[in-house]
């Protein structure tokens, strides 16, 4: 038995170090102030695609415990308290993503920049991405443009019935029952993102409304769609950004639309934090904020192929 071992060599964890310290003078030369928020809160996100890692109760609490899928609702309360820009680097779990690309526990690196249009973020996180890689600047593509070069039509223009269609004609869906965005998300994972593999840094932005998430939805060349934008290095995400939604009202709708997914689903609905929604209401500045997974930007920096390469201690040997 030697899976006691590390799954990397020195000379990962040595560029994890390095990586870790080139982000932290990234910002400090921006003086983008780093936080450090809780890990554990008593509240999930309400997203039907992320389930949280759920803790169980104990004696001296029986409240629902969650190990956070991201930072993101604790930074907007600090945002809403008037901490200016701030990044955090740190763990984030998510339940049932294990494999090449997935791990349950991961890096993440996440950051808010009030002021800043989509536009403006979309330039920094591809600096900051290029610089890490030492690759020439990405190429920006809109959702639907990309998927009418790569399957010929509009998402804006089907329903869930046309694009389980669509789906059938290049995938064995078997018995699959999904919704509209469940369509769209099989045929972007598993026929779209493979086309960008040799593209090197690409931005994909202007996504259907029903998958802006938290992001705020405008109107744009006649068509509504979400202020969010994604960044892949040859075919794999690696970040997710958002011009945050600033509404507590609409925030609280959306969070009932995901319930109604998540039942129909089988998932489990989630309870919306409510002191978001108070910061919220208190006032979340004009904003832009992102996601960015480290340990995936070390595996496109090390030529790696899984997860394992780059992680000291992956869940196989956890």
């Amino acid at each position: 038995m030697d899976d006691w071992r590390p799954g990397t060599t020195r000379a990962a964890l040595e560029a994890r170090g390095a990586l870790f310290a080139k982000m932290r003078d990234f910002f400090a030369k921006r003086n983008v102030l780093e936080v450090d928020t809780p890990i554990l809160a008593r509240f999930g996100v309400t997203d039907p695609a992320i389930e949280p890692l759920r803790l169980m109760p104990s004696k001296a609490d029986p409240s629902a415990l969650f190990l956070q899928s991201s930072p993101e609702f604790a930074m907007k309360r600090l945002l809403a308290a008037g901490s200016g820009p701030i990044y955090q680097l740190g763990k984030a779990f998510r339940d049932g993503e294990i494999g090449g690309r997935h791990n349950p526990e991961f890096t993440l690196l996440e950051w808010y920049r009030p002021g800043f249009s989509l536009e403006q973020l979309v330039s920094e996180v591809s600096e900051l991405v290029c610089e890490c890689l030492g690759r020439e600047d990405g190429v920006v593509i809109r959702y639907n443009t990309l998927f009418q070069d790569t399957l010929g039509f509009d998402p804006w223009e089907l329903n869930a019935t046309e694009l389980q269609r669509v789906a059938a004609e290049h995938l064995d869906t078997g018995s699959l029952n999904l919704d509209y965005d469940g369509w769209l998300d099989l045929l972007m994972s598993h026929v779209v993102e493979p086309t960008l593999v040799d593209r090197g840094v690409v931005v994909l932005c202007d996504y259907p409304p029903s998958q802006a998430a938290l992001a705020r939805c405008v109107d744009r060349d006649g068509r509504r769609v979400a202020e969010r934008f994604e960044l892949y290095v040859d075919g794999i995400e690696l970040a997710n950004g958002y011009r945050e939604l600033l509404d507590a009202k609409e925030l609280q709708e959306r969070a009932l639309a995901d319930n109604v997914r998540r039942r129909a689903a089988g998932q489990e609905p989630r309870e919306l934090d409510f002191r978001l929604v108070a910061a919220m209401e208190e006032g979340l500045p004009d904003c832009s904020g992102v996601a960015l997974g480290l340990d995936r930007l070390l595996m496109a920096k090390l030529g790696a192929d899984n997860l394992s390469a780059v992680m000291p201690f992956d869940w196989t040997r956890n």
